[in-house]
């Protein structure tokens, strides 16, 4: 057999993983489209191996060791994104943005009357969610 047969189906594979990581938004289908990447990596780790007829079969133990990592990836990867999503309500890429942490110290109102609850809804009870992460932001704004 010869060796551009699977080359060229790497290359295939490879350009369709790249252009479902650069075009997709949601992110599972962006981790399928890196798996996907992988696997055609793997396809070339094998075939040249066989091409080369290496005695230790170094190729397939690199690929061995790549499915490994992929898996580890996946799953951690999976992880992250059902824990985004549970948080979110989506897995939109483009959301994944304004997840990261600002200073929103100064938009808290300040209670200056002593007590440690927190600030006061409009109902008169306290968001036992929000009060006190937003001191600790404050705390830590604070020189």
């Amino acid at each position: 057999m010869h060796l551009a047969y699977p080359a060229v189906l790497a290359v295939l594979l490879f350009c369709t993983g790249l252009y479902g990581v650069l075009a997709r938004r949601n992110a599972i289908l962006v981790l399928m489209s890196v798996e996907l990447m992988l696997n055609a990596v793997n396809l070339n780790l094998v075939a040249f191996d066989v091409w080369l007829r290496d005695a230790l079969h170094s190729g397939q133990a690199l690929t061995l060791f790549t499915i490994a990592i992929a898996a580890a990836e996946i799953g951690i990867g999976l992880a992250i994104v059902l824990a985004v999503y549970r948080n979110r309500g989506s897995s939109d890429i483009d959301r994944l943005r304004d997840t990261a942490e600002t200073d929103d110290a100064e938009t808290l109102p300040d209670s200056d009357d002593g007590d440690d609850a927190g600030p006061a809804t409009a109902s008169g009870t306290e968001d036992q969610a929000t009060a006190p992460a937003g001191k600790a932001k404050k705390a830590e704004a604070t020189p």
